[in-house]
């Protein structure tokens, strides 16, 4: 019997942080974060469930190992562009990420997972940084 993959099962959004990219002079939309946190996103074979923007019908799962500088689709990297000072290296431990290479799931959908463990993983949204931790 084959076994699933380490993504597969319910994880939690547990905590949200301002983003390192979000502009510092606006705050961002307290009332999505309020709507998510706690909430339950499920990663099944072929579907994703949970709240909206997570809920995917047909995924298209590809497991990357990408460098600090290419997560969040490339917002830390973004950043270095415009500040040579913003490290994406340095970004990525900020939020918990300390492997040169971070496990990320791409599912074809608007959400890219990035792992900072096996049962913990953050999504960027919207100008935060979502914690999700494995049940």
């Amino acid at each position: 019997m084959a076994t699933d993959p380490f993504y597969v099962g319910s994880w939690t959004l547990t905590t949200a942080v301002v983003a390192p990219w979000a502009d510092p002079h606006r705050k961002p939309d307290d009332a999505e974060r309020a709507r998510l946190i706690g909430k339950t996103v499920v990663l099944k074979a072929r579907e994703i469930s949970g709240p909206r923007p997570f809920a995917c019908v047909k995924p298209q799962y590809k497991v990357t190992d990408y460098g600090p500088e290419m997560i969040f689709q490339g917002a830390f990297d973004e950043m270095q562009h415009a500040d040579a000072k913003a490290d994406p290296k340095a970004l990525a431990v900020s939020l918990g990420f300390t492997a040169a290479r971070i496990r990320t799931l791409e599912t074809g959908c608007e959400i890219d997972i990035h792992f900072v463990d096996d049962t913990t993983a953050e999504i960027g949204l919207n100008n935060y940084v979502y914690t999700l931790r494995k049940r």
